[in-house]
């Protein structure tokens, strides 16, 4: 369900964990639904939740007795998209890519421990599977995930590893930190990563981290397909192309800002 983000950063960050949980369902979801899965008392989520509701950053059907992300939301998501992530800035450079070679492109960022999908561009024969445009997915056996990992500083890459679940999804998935970082290494060396049907059955990519000029993770992109079309080998020989999209992509963000949690989290200690 909701990311566990280790803290509540008082009522706000109360309230937005409700925010989060009421999200992670995916669907319209009563009130007994939250209270199961939230961490608090019944009186404060049911505080936090008409707080919210009527903030219109959830919405709440009547007839269902149901609650839902609110219009508010959707416009700060909007916005969020447009100004925070490197959807609109890549978007220009990954249509073309996955149109090219005829399969299935993921724009992915880190959000705290996890992978975000910020944009998915699907060829004229989609597959289906997990990735959608806004949610979120394990870092640790997905390959964008591996690809932004990959290249972490030691310090954050520690924090993000031990918050990793370590969940067996597939016969192939990483199992355990060791694992890991044997696999993060090879990234680093090679330049690139794989997903090896570690995540869901079937279905591989190859993904490449989006870098700046001094190394500094932006985001990974991945070609996707399934064993039932293509092979990692193939996949491997389009690693060339996914680097001349990633380079650009992140030539272009040099002029943007943005969101550093780190560098945010540095310059509020030292105001304080």
């Amino acid at each position: 369900m909701a990311l566990d983000r280790g803290k509540s950063d008082g009522t706000v960050g109360k309230a937005l964990e409700i925010l989060d949980l009421v999200a992670s369902f995916g669907r319209p979801v009563r009130f007994s639904d939250v209270l199961e899965q939230a961490a608090f008392p019944k009186a404060t989520v049911y505080r936090f939740i008409q707080t919210l509701t009527s903030q219109d950053m959830l919405s709440y059907n009547p007839d269902r007795q149901t609650y839902a992300p609110g219009i508010r939301l959707v416009r700060l998501a909007h916005s969020a998209w447009q100004q925070s992530s490197l959807a609109p800035i890549a978007r220009p450079h990954i249509e073309p890519l996955a149109h090219e070679v005829g399969e299935t492109v993921h724009l992915a960022q880190l959000d705290h421990a996890q992978v975000l999908y910020v944009d998915k561009i699907v060829p004229d024969q989609p597959i289906e599977m997990f990735s959608q445009s806004g949610k979120v997915g394990p870092a640790y056996c997905t390959g964008v995930g591996k690809a932004m990992l990959a290249y972490l500083e030691p310090d954050h890459l520690a924090e993000v590893i031990a918050q990793q679940s370590f969940h067996v999804f597939t016969e192939n998935t990483l199992a355990n930190e060791q694992a890991l970082r044997a696999e993060l290494t090879d990234i680093r060396a090679n330049g690139y990563g794989f997903d090896r049907q570690e995540h869901e059955p079937n279905i591989i990519c190859v993904a490449l981290p989006i870098l700046t000029a001094k190394g500094r993770v932006l985001g990974a992109l991945s070609v996707t397909s399934s064993t039932r079309r293509t092979n990692l080998a193939a996949l491997e020989a389009l690693a060339p192309r996914i680097q001349k999209a990633a380079s650009a992509i992140a030539q272009e963000a040099e002029s943007w800002r943005f969101p550093d949690q780190k560098h945010v989290q540095s310059a509020d200690m030292a105001k304080g």
